[in-house]
């Protein structure tokens, strides 16, 4: 099992904002790692999810499945364009070896 790792002084990064309740007793324990780690609570929330996310295999292999789905999609999305201008321009352009039809 890794270990959780909250850096005293973090630097700043982009946040979003989530609006949810947690339980009184984790609010005292959040404010009480705040303090010793002198960081603001978005940041010690931040941390603390994402080390949760982390430790959830079942999670992350879900996670990797969306990703490789996603991926395999735009790879697909890609290929279909380009494939219908080939077809596109086989119709318009016959080839030189087709007979001609003139009288």
């Amino acid at each position: 099992m890794s270990k959780l790792k909250i850096e005293h002084g973090a630097s700043k990064t982009r946040w979003v904002l989530l609006k949810t309740t947690i339980e009184e007793e984790l609010s005292a324990d959040i404010d009480a790692l705040c303090r010793w780690s002198e960081n603001d609570r978005k940041y010690v929330v931040n941390e603390l999810l994402r080390f949760a996310i982390t430790q959830a295999e079942e999670f992350q292999k879900y996670k990797t499945g969306l990703l490789a789905n996603t991926a395999h999609s735009i790879r697909d999305a890609a290929t279909v364009p380009a494939a219908s201008k080939a077809v596109s321009t086989i119709a318009t352009h016959p080839s030189k070896e087709e007979p001609s039809h003139a009288s």
